[in-house]
């Protein structure tokens, strides 16, 4: 992997890098020390509560009681905290590692969530067994904490485990593969860049891109923080004295002109040697698996097993990448790289947030609906969530390309009325350019989808959904609320 350039930062490189650390920081994306420390005591007191679980299990196993007071499972976080560029807000993704004899369905979801949701700090718990990687939902203390499993086929887990090590993998079943590869993805990311602070400074700011013109969101077909997080770390090896004023211009300028579906990698693509070591896990290798080949944007991961990060991107989300990236791109060549020295007004440009309900004339609105309070809402709504993919993909085969969809990741949810709680996904509409104006009946395609949402194995009587076309001068007042400064609406409606 050889880079394009050596050339080091200049002293107005450097100035212009602190003036977007100082626009970072203004927009909460470092902790104080006091919200490090909040943080901290999470996944301290979520150890403890592991602690005893694992203990309590194997205890009620028949185990001696000696073995039952040595049990253990670690506890180990991944994600953005991993890799340094957790913010105010961010949630903590964290991984339990188990002995051999915990079992993921009973013992994880069962009995340690029934332990979690008897636990005072304990709030919107939202077990979602059932997932592409399994995990436990919950705020802790008010912290969004996503839980993960792995099972290792050892009886007893060592306090020193080295996950690098790929013995890890023996014996272990699929779910827990997926749930182990975060923390080795994000220790390899660290391991594979030049320079640890370069590389985390660009990231927080691709993230505050990302975010901000809505193109963040793994499950909604667009990159999630280990997509971005890969992108960037290409961009600082190909550049590897670059300071992040000078990697952010490059970053948009590489993947403005990438030809998808050329994949990103940072490292060669490790296979199973065939030998008696060999795991046996599925790694991406579109020459031997035609699922694989299908893939848009594949964007791999750098830890055995390597896997496209992005396997949920489809043509009309790469279209609005892709959108987004020229734009992004346009900013950076004309604002921030001719602004000279202190070009804080071009940064400030580059983070504006795409405006998505003037963008469209006509959108798919997606309203989730329950009968059973916020739980209930938070439950059905995620699951709706993740079908929208496939929303998008059925307009799109419908009207032959001729339609374009644009979801937007941001969920706008109405306040709760008698314990009926409301909250909307909003699709973009808009017609290939020098299309004939000819209307499209969505009805057959929208029930179709319906359809499929509702063989969800988990539905209940309450759980609703309607999927309609909306203009944008009939947007639900809710949304309005919430895109609109204050005031603005009720100057609207007095001018009515």
């Amino acid at each position: 992997m050889t880079p394009i350039s050596l050339v080091g930062p200049t002293p107005a490189d450097h100035e212009s890098s602190s003036r977007l650390e100082v626009l970072l920081r203004e927009a909460g994306l470092y902790e104080t020390s006091d919200e490090l420390a909040a943080r901290e005591d999470v996944l301290r007191d979520l150890q403890a509560i592991v602690d005893r679980w694992v203990k309590r299990v194997t205890a009620q196993r028949g185990f001696p009681d000696g073995m039952a007071e040595q049990a253990t499972a670690l506890l180990i976080p991944f994600g953005s905290y991993r890799l340094g560029v957790h913010g105010r807000g961010s949630d903590i993704d964290a991984l339990v590692v188990g002995p051999s004899y915990i079992d993921r369905d009973h013992d994880f979801f069962a009995v340690l969530g029934g332990v979690l949701a008897e636990t005072e700090a304990v709030t919107e718990l939202q077990p979602v067994p059932r997932a592409h990687v399994p995990v436990i939902k919950m705020r802790f203390r008010g912290v969004q904490v996503d839980l993960l499993y792995a099972g290792l086929c050892l009886p007893v887990v060592p306090r020193d485990l080295d996950l690098r090590d790929r013995s890890v993998f023996r014996g272990m079943d699929l779910a827990s593969a997926r749930s182990l590869n975060g923390v080795r993805v994000a220790d390899e990311l660290l391991r594979l860049v030049p320079d640890a602070g370069a590389f985390r400074t660009t990231l927080r700011c691709i993230k505050h891109w990302a975010k901000a013109r809505g193109v963040y969101s793994n499950v909604m077909g667009f990159l999630g923080g280990v997509g971005w997080a890969i992108l960037v770390a290409r961009v600082c090896q190909l550049y590897p004295n670059a300071s992040p004023s000078m990697l952010v211009p490059r970053f948009f300028k590489i993947f403005t002109q990438w030809k998808w579906p050329n994949p990103v990698l940072l490292r060669d693509i490790e296979h199973d040697d065939g030998g008696e070591l060999a795991l046996r896990l599925p790694v991406w290798d579109p020459r031997r698996n035609p699922r694989d080949k299908s893939h848009l944007m594949p964007v791999i991961t750098p830890a055995y097993p390597c896997m496209n990060s992005c396997y949920n991107v489809s043509h009309a989300t790469l279209r609005t990448i892709t959108e987004q990236l020229q734009i992004g791109n346009g900013i950076c060549q004309q604002e921030i790289l001719k602004s000279g020295p202190g070009g804080a007004g071009g940064w400030d440009a580059l983070f504006q947030p795409f405006q998505f309900f003037k963008a469209y004339k006509s959108y798919l609105k997606v309203a989730v609906k329950v009968a059973g309070g916020e739980a209930d809402l938070r439950e059905w709504k995620g699951w709706v969530e993740s079908r929208l993919r496939q929303l998008v993909s059925r307009v799109e085969m419908a009207t032959a390309g001729m339609l374009l969809c644009h979801p937007n990741p941001k969920a706008y949810t109405a306040k709760p009325h008698d314990l009926h709680c409301t909250s909307s996904f909003f699709v973009g509409l808009s017609k290939q350019q020098q299309q004939p104006q000819v209307p499209f009946d969505l009805r057959a395609t929208t029930e179709g989808f319906k359809q499929e949402v509702y063989t969800y194995e988990f539905w209940r009587p309450g759980m609703e959904l309607e999927v309609s076309h909306t203009r944008r001068k009939d947007l639900p007042s809710y949304v309005l609320d919430q895109i609109l400064p204050p005031g603005h609406l009720k100057r609207k409606r007095a001018a009515e």
